[in-house]
């Protein structure tokens, strides 16, 4: 039998409804409540009513704005997909209605598959990548309009345009695909970047909308690639529709009295640590344009987590990035984190904590034994010490200290990792200078990160143009990192898509990634092997990814001339094979007269 619940609070007034979220729930989820922020014209004067089966009205909460309900709403095994009515009453009459919709989950969507050591993701901007529709590329009401000529302008690109070259993507060798936050940004200007969300529900119009975002994750798991979506928990956008009427006045730090993070991301492990730098650190804002939401604030953390939780179900999401991950402190990055995670087991978070420690990485990691006072359920990280030591251990002259002894000695902090092989590697990612440009436009170089990025243990991430060597000629300017994708809009006179017009440079070094992208996609040994690692000699550094049945071997030359290393050096992991095939270039080497090319690198694959 239906349970009829009424929540009594105190009536006057006129109403309305303007909005409820999450607009739709499902059926047969783990964690059975659900909270729904209601928000309209003086309705925290009414009842709450509902009338389904298996559904419970749990509690509803008030703030002291009169324009907000919190619903909490148990759903529970029993319940059915299907509609009802949330009634909005006063003294027995209704003045608001919402039809509610429970849909069926997909199925096997509890147990669906997040990206893993199998997966090669492409991080890209939709506004730069390709333009699919041009009739949204300005769209009324929006302040920031369409200007390819501005780096930090709308420069077009949309969902539309991925779709249309997702053929592009899968041929590459990407499974997985990192779009840029995708979320409305109805900032007035420099709002192609998506990390200024105004409404967490809605997708920005000049890149599609909700339903188009939903036929990309189709589109792409046809291909067998996976959608990450970029989330932020620590801020929004300073245009956010609640921005105008706060739930709370304490639903942002610094309400009324803007004040900017330090940035010290150490306060969180510091046992010295003045508690007024980290409150800064946790409380204060990127900039006035992003307001800091305050997570300790029940109500806000519960909306954020089932945020979250809608998206992974709707857009059936194989992947969370997660922004300025320790921004939002401990606790409540514990409390969302571990939430996702049980009610998606085998899903993915990585989350960014830009930091050169490994130490300061490993905390975050679920299962982490370093003394911390929090638990963390985080599956991954971006693992910005290796990025960093890999661009020194490039660029620098071969010495004692100095070279390839970088990145060997880094990995080398991998016992401090609950699970190193799950945290994401990178040559370069969407805030910092292209990878080319990092390695002083040094092709050799380039390709030696390629194939170390490919080749290394956990899962690779890289970043669209890096194909094409995309670089930029300002130093840390956002607006030339994030070019235009050439081909990707009606009119360019190169198209990376078809080769024409394409650089013969670019073209062997589009040609050389997707190589050696697809061929990883084919060795499990890359995916799940274990690793070992030679010390550098001689300006040579080598490792191998190996099973009991099947090894790899990459040895990289820095030196000018062509260098055959001491096989006997490394007969603890040859025994038995007596050649390998190169997986870039195809030929075969033998073992026992082998030489690695001047300033080249070899991804062999022993026999």
């Amino acid at each position: 039998m239906a349970l009829l619940i009424v929540m009594q609070v105190a009536t006057a007034g006129s109403f309305s409804l303007e909005r409820v979220e999450p607009p739709f729930w499902w059926t047969g989820m783990k964690h059975s409540e659900v909270q729904m922020l209601m928000y309209g014209d003086q309705i925290a004067e009414l009842d709450v009513e509902m009338d389904y089966d298996g559904v419970r009205l749990k509690r509803v909460q008030k703030t002291d704005n009169p324009n907000y309900l919190f619903v909490y709403v148990d759903v529970s095994a029993a319940a059915q997909p299907g509609k009802f009515d949330i009634h909005l009453t006063k003294k027995g009459k209704v003045k608001a209605s919402y039809t509610y919709e429970l849909k069926q989950r997909r199925e096997g969507s509890a147990l669906r598959e997040g990206f893993n050591s199998s997966d090669v993701m492409c991080l890209l901007y939709p506004d730069r990548f390709a333009n699919g529709n041009p009739d949204n590329d300005s769209m009324e009401g929006y302040e920031d309009k369409f200007d390819r000529e501005d780096d930090y302008g709308r420069h077009g690109g949309d969902l539309q345009g991925i779709i249309d070259h997702m053929d592009y993507l899968e041929e590459m060798g990407f499974t997985a695909l990192w779009l840029n936050p995708v979320m409305e940004n109805a900032m007035p200007e420099a709002s192609y970047h998506g990390y200024a969300i105004t409404d967490f529900y809605k997708v920005d119009p000049r890149l599609g909308d909700n339903e188009l975002y939903l036929e990309l994750s189709k589109e792409a798991k046809k291909r067998g690639i996976k959608l990450i979506q970029d989330m932020i928990m620590n801020h929004c956008g300073s245009n956010h529709w609640w921005m105008a009427d706060p739930p709370s006045n304490d639903w942002v730090h610094y309400q009324d009295d803007y004040k900017v993070t330090n940035h010290r991301r150490v306060v969180l492990h510091d046992p010295y640590v003045a508690q007024a730098d980290r409150e800064l650190f946790e409380n204060g804002w990127f900039v006035s344009a992003m307001p800091d939401m305050n997570q300790s604030n029940p109500l806000l953390a519960d909306y954020l987590i089932y945020n979250s939780v809608f998206w992974v179900e709707h857009a059936d999401l194989g992947g969370i990035r997660h922004d300025t991950h320790p921004y939002p402190g401990q606790e409540f990055m514990n409390q969302w984190t571990c939430h996702i995670m049980e009610e998606y087991p085998n899903f993915n978070i990585v989350g960014e904590e830009w930091s050169p420690d490994a130490a300061v990485l490993a905390k975050w990691q679920r299962d982490s034994q370093l003394p911390a006072d929090f638990a963390s359920c985080l599956p991954s990280l971006m693992d910005f010490p290796i990025q960093i030591k890999l661009i020194e251990a490039l660029k620098e002259e071969e010495s004692w200290n100095q070279g390839w002894i970088k990145v060997y000695e880094q990995l080398a902090n991998d016992y401090l990792y609950p699970h190193p092989m799950d945290l994401v590697i990178f040559p370069d990612n969407h805030d910092m200078d292209r990878f080319y440009r990092q390695v002083n436009h040094d092709f050799d170089l380039w390709k030696m990160g390629m194939a170390y990025i490919a080749t290394m243990r956990g899962i690779p991430q890289i970043q669209y143009g890096t194909e094409l060597l995309f670089s930029n000629e300002k130093h840390h300017d956002h607006g030339q990192i994030r070019e235009d994708f050439p081909g990707g809009w009606e009119g360019d006179e190169v198209n990376a898509f078809t080769g024409e017009n394409l650089g013969e440079k670019e073209k062997e070094a589009q040609a050389f990634t997707r190589k050696i992208l697809n061929w990883r996609k084919e060795n499990k040994v890359i995916h799940q092997g274990n690793l070992t690692q030679f010390g550098p000699q001689d300006g040579v550094y080598s490792y191998f990814r190996h099973t009991d049945e099947k090894a790899v071997i990459v040895i990289f030359n820095k030196n000018k001339e062509a260098y055959s290393p001491d096989m006997d050096r490394f007969k603890e992991r040859t025994n038995g094979f007596t050649k390998g095939i190169d997986a870039i270039s195809g030929k075969e080497y033998q073992l026992s007269n082998l030489e690695v090319p001047a300033r080249g690198v070899l991804v062999l694959d022993l026999k």
